[in-house]
């Protein structure tokens, strides 16, 4: 193990991911391999706190697996693995779980959201964000990339921490959030004021990584706009505002320098410009894609690899879980 501090990150495998996903996360993590010890997974087992189609959650959880690896992501640089190969994450969980208040758990923002006006609400929704704390927590992560919007489970993870700390000494590290400088939000093309998401009821809200060219020229040819006419940079034009920072992530090129660039000009032209900028920056990552999802074989190496190095970390950290909180070891 290097001295590098250790960075943890986790994707479900919920589908396919966004533009956004990408240039607000998931290209910066090759980055993040040269300068710490990351640890990436695909949280497969927060994935069912909802139903899943098992052979659709299999194909997803492949899915995202060759998107680590077709974004630059190196095995063996990093470690890989699919969360519910390494069952140490739930031994953990049920640990935290006895030092966890109910209250804390329903006050969660997400929580609260996703549990809606349901009639029945599964244990397993109410305790992911106790799950989300074992995974962070087993490895001795010291950093987490995550959004804002993610805070409140990181603050209840170091929480989770502090407690466990204080009642049978030091034992987990505190995380911390790690913010990256990876481009600007990414917003809805149809909703510009909301955050691109795949879940967005119209689909041309959002681009997905894997969507073919035509189809995103498409969609950002459909981008909402508005009647002003004329390419400025501010909260008033918020579709025109979104347009210039898809732009300037994909191309690097800065927002002063595209507003001269565009001094003039109209909407349509931003739209088809912007639009083969997210080709150029996406697309080689769509092939590679391609190409290391039809080698069962090679995923097959890199998750199993990757299992077995996650699982000798954990083990370190819950064996001294047990012993602390009086189990006879095995």
């Amino acid at each position: 193990m290097s001295d590098k501090k250790i960075v943890y990150s986790g994707i479900q495998p919920s589908g396919n991911l966004t533009l956004g996903n990408y240039i607000g996360a998931l290209r910066n993590f090759p980055k993040l391999q040269e300068d710490y010890d990351c640890i990436y997974c695909i949280v497969d087992m927060h994935a069912i706190t909802v139903p899943q189609e098992p052979k659709v959650l299999r194909a997803h959880t492949l899915d995202i697996l060759a998107l680590y690896l077709a974004v630059g992501i190196d095995p063996e640089k990093s470690i890989l693995y699919i969360q519910s190969h390494v069952p140490q994450h739930v031994e953990l969980m049920w640990l935290l779980n006895t030092m966890t208040g109910l209250g804390q758990l329903q006050r969660m923002t997400q929580f609260k959201a996703k549990a809606g006006d349901n009639k029945e609400v599964y244990a397993g929704l109410l305790n992911y964000p106790v799950l989300m704390a074992a995974d962070i927590l087993l490895y001795g992560s010291h950093y987490v990339p995550v959004g804002d919007d993610q805070k409140q489970h990181i603050e209840m993870t170091r929480d989770l921490a502090e407690r466990f700390n204080s009642r049978y000494s030091d034992t987990f590290v505190l995380p911390e959030m790690l913010k990256t400088k990876v481009g600007g939000r990414v917003m809805s093309l149809q909703e510009p004021t909301k955050k691109m998401s795949k879940s967005d009821p119209d689909a041309n809200g959002y681009v997905l990584i894997l969507d073919d060219d035509a189809t995103i020229r498409r969609k950002f040819k459909r981008a909402v706009t508005d009647s002003q006419g004329k390419i400025a940079y501010n909260d008033d034009q918020p579709g025109i505002k979104n347009l210039l920072d898809i732009y300037s992530a994909c191309s690097g090129k800065s927002i002063e320098d595209l507003l001269k660039a565009y001094e003039g000009k109209g909407y349509g032209v931003l739209k088809e410009d912007v639009a083969e900028a997210v080709i150029q920056e996406i697309g080689p990552v769509r092939e590679r894609f391609h190409e290391i999802r039809g080698n069962k074989a090679y995923l097959e190496e890199v998750y199993t690899s990757g299992a077995q190095k996650a699982a000798y970390r954990a083990n370190k950290i819950l064996r001294k879980c047990y012993k602390k909180m009086g189990f006879i070891p095995r």
